[in-house]
Formats: C-alpha cells, sequence, structure tokens
C-alpha cells in the first residue's frame, strides 16, 4: 500500500498555507489530491519569492503528492467539470471565503446533490457565522487577533509573531483531524457531512492553561520570552558563546541541573527550593544561573546537562536542524525527484506507521500539469480537452 489513505481522494481547491498543509498531509497519507488552480496564475504562493529554478519554495514546501488541475470556476463548463470530479471523490477541501462556493458551484449543498457520502472541509478565518463571520484573515492578523502575539516575545517590547505560521499550520492540522474522523464516522454509517476548521478556533484552543490561568485569575498572562509562568527554570540562558534552552520542569530535575553546573549550594537557598519558589523569583534565579553559565560555551553545558538527564539543547539554527543525524535517520529530510527542480529537498513526513508508511510519491506539480490525465480520466476525449483550453476553461 502507499498509505492508510489509498483508495481515498480529495478535490483540494484551497491556496495558500492552511489547506494546501491539509491536503498535502492526506496525500502523505496515501490519498489521491486534485488540486485545481485557476488557468494561467494558479495558487497564489506560486509568486512567492525565494525561488528554485523558477520554482516558488513557499509553493513547493506544502503542495508535493498532488496533481494539478486548472479550473475556471466561474464558467459553466468549469462548475460542470467541478461536479463531475466531486462525484468520483470522498473529500472536497477549500479556503474560499463564505459565499464563494455557492457562486462557484461547489457549495456544500451543490456537491452534496452528486455525492451524499462527500465529506466536505471548509477553512476559514473565524468560521461560517457569527457577528465576524466576515473578517478575511492571514496569520500574522490571526495571530494578532487571537490574542497569540500577545504572549509572544518579551515584556517591554514590541509585539513578534511567531517564526513559522503556526495558526495557519495548526487549522491545516485541525482539518486533517476532523477529515479523518469523518472518513471513520462515515465507515461506520455511510453519511457524509461538512466540517469546519478555522484560523481563530485553533488559536484558542491552543491557549490551553494560559486560557485556564486566566479564568482563575482575570489577569491576562504576559509576554515572558523564552521563559514560563509556571516553571522555573525554564527558558533560554546565556553562555559564553550563544544561549543554552534549559527546562526544569520539576524538583528532581533541579537537584540534578544544580549538580550538574556545580551549584549545589542553591538547594539550599530558600528563594529556590520548590518550583513555585523559584517562579516567584524567577528574576534573581535567572541572573545567578547565568552568572554560572557565561563561564563556559553552550555545547560543554550540554554535555553536561544530558549526562546528567536535564533537558537542554543549544538554540539550533535551521541549518544545523537539517543535518542532525537524529533527522536523517528519522527521513525528516527527503529528496525528490521534479521535472524543473534537480536536487529538490522537503521536510520529511512526521507520522510514521508500521504496515502502512506514508510515500512521497509525486514532487510539487507545475501548474495545470495533470489536467489532460484527470480530465480524461472523467470521460473527457482529447478534443474535449483541446476545446476547453481554447475557450479558457482550462
Amino acid at each position: 500500500m502507499t498509505g492508510p489513505l489509498e483508495g481515498i481522494r480529495v478535490l483540494d481547491f484551497s491556496r495558500h498555507l492552511a489547506g494546501p498543509f491539509a491536503g498535502m498531509t492526506l496525500g502523505d497519507l496515501g490519498a489521491d489530491v486534485i488540486k485545481v488552480e485557476a488557468p494561467g496564475r494558479g495558487d497564489d504562493t506560486r509568486s512567492f519569492p525565494p525561488y528554485w529554478n523558477g520554482e516558488s519554495c513557499y509553493f513547493m514546501s506544502t503542495n508535493r503528492n498532488k496533481r494539478s488541475v486548472t479550473l475556471d470556476l466561474r464558467t459553466e463548463q468549469g462548475q460542470t467539470i467541478a461536479r463531475k470530479l466531486a462525484a468520483e471523490s470522498d473529500i472536497v477541501l477549500h479556503n474560499l471565503r463564505t459565499g464563494a462556493p455557492e457562486k462557484l458551484g461547489i457549495g456544500y449543498e451543490q456537491l452534496r446533490e452528486v455525492n451524499e457520502r462527500l465529506i466536505y472541509c471548509t477553512i476559514s478565518a473565524v468560521g461560517s457565522d457569527g457577528p465576524d463571520k466576515d473578517r478575511s484573515g492571514v496569520d500574522l492578523l490571526m495571530q494578532a487577533y487571537g490574542g497569540l502575539m500577545s504572549i509572544t516575545g518579551e515584556e517591554g517590547r514590541p509585539p513578534v509573531r511567531v517564526g513559522t505560521s503556526l495558526v495557519d499550520l495548526t487549522c491545516g492540522a485541525n482539518a486533517v483531524q476532523g477529515i479523518l474522523a469523518a472518513l471513520y464516522f462515515r465507515e461506520r454509517t455511510g453519511h457524509g457531512q461538512k466540517i469546519e476548521s478555522s484560523l481563530l478556533e485553533g488559536q484558542v484552543s491552543w491557549m490551553t492553561y494560559h486560557a485556564v490561568s486566566y479564568f482563575a485569575s482575570g489577569e491576562p498572562p504576559k509576554r515572558l520570552g523564552s521563559g514560563h509562568a509556571s516553571v522555573a527554570p525554564y527558558g533560554a540562558f546565556a553562555t559564553r558563546d550563544g544561549f543554552l534552552v534549559v527546562a526544569v520542569v520539576n524538583d528532581g530535575l533541579w537537584s540534578r541541573f544544580c549538580e550538574a553546573i556545580g551549584r549545589t549550594e542553591l538547594l539550599d537557598d530558600p528563594r529556590f527550593t520548590t518550583n513555585p519558589d523559584r517562579c516567584a523569583h524567577s528574576g534573581e534565579l535567572q541572573q545567578e544561573l547565568e552568572a554560572t553559565l557565561v563561564q563556559d560555551d553552550a555545547a560543554t553545558w550540554a554535555a553536561k546537562m544530558d549526562a546528567a538527564g536535564v533537558p537542554c539543547s543549544p538554540v539550533n539554527s535551521l541549518d544545523t536542524v537539517l543535518n542532525l543525524p537524529q533527522v536523517l535517520h528519522r527521513e525528516m529530510v527527503v529528496d525528490v525527484e521534479h521535472p524543473t527542480v534537480p536536487g529538490l529537498k522537503l521536510p520529511g513526513i512526521p507520522i510514521k506507521f508500521s504496515e502502512t508508511h506514508g510515500t512521497v510519491r509525486l514532487p510539487p506539480p507545475l501548474l495545470g500539469q495533470h489536467t489532460d490525465e484527470v480530465l480524461g480520466a472523467i470521460g473527457y476525449s482529447v478534443d474535449d480537452v483541446q476545446g476547453l483550453r481554447n475557450a479558457g476553461v482550462i
């Protein structure tokens, strides 16, 4: 098998990041993903720099294991083709704004008429109903709107976004969870259904302990940099040649940590006896520890803490991470054959199976690369396809 979702077809109308990430994940797990794009333009991210041999690195990062079909959904012929494809699909995925799918003939009720078993997943900024349902959303905006930026960065400094598009990627991952659950439900009942995943709701759900602490105290959380309100020492500490991240999450580790850095006298300091004590005096603790840690380099300290079983790491840059022996051993960097990008490498598949392995079977597609193939499989002749192309439908 090519993966646990072999035999499942996904019709992916999404673009940008959240939807394409969800579609790619399903493709990695074996699904046949047909990516529908606008003729001549395609997914907007095809134009996002930087480029590798003329292809957008951004686009290629989330669109492997898909076949690209160009289709103008503003035309009656384009909508007819979309319905034919939906009739033979298991899942439809899109991130169009509220009301747009219906205008393009691909709304839930419209496609349900041709396929009652269809699982229809829509990705949006804040959800399809409610007072803000028409709000547009991109990751940066939603990091601010949903509160993530309020707890990211350091107190007294301007707010910053998380370094990757975490809100988009969370939303895409949530969409995949919902789709898989709906597939399981359909196996038991025969019924398809509509699923929604929004940037806002995914972000709010990830507030977890921050939200509950606010409900308890009435005080919103502050920006703590790499620190933590509930655990100390926990964060990035300056060493002689860079920063070392340390996570001492219980009192047993605190004892081992102090022994590893040669500061056992701190164990008798009443300010630092228990984790609540250390949290209450975190600023003083930071000063005490950095006075010691700056005396040696991060790698030396990390080796001592690893030997003592204390969670720690130097702050690795991406070039280091992508060459870590563990990353390479777990096949989290994959070589992919691409028609125009020799030597293409992509991040690997993070979910491992003992029996039904996920695979990278297709490179990120060129725009419309599979249009003729896909339309031919649903009954369009060579002449039909050429006529559609001449009319600008594909």
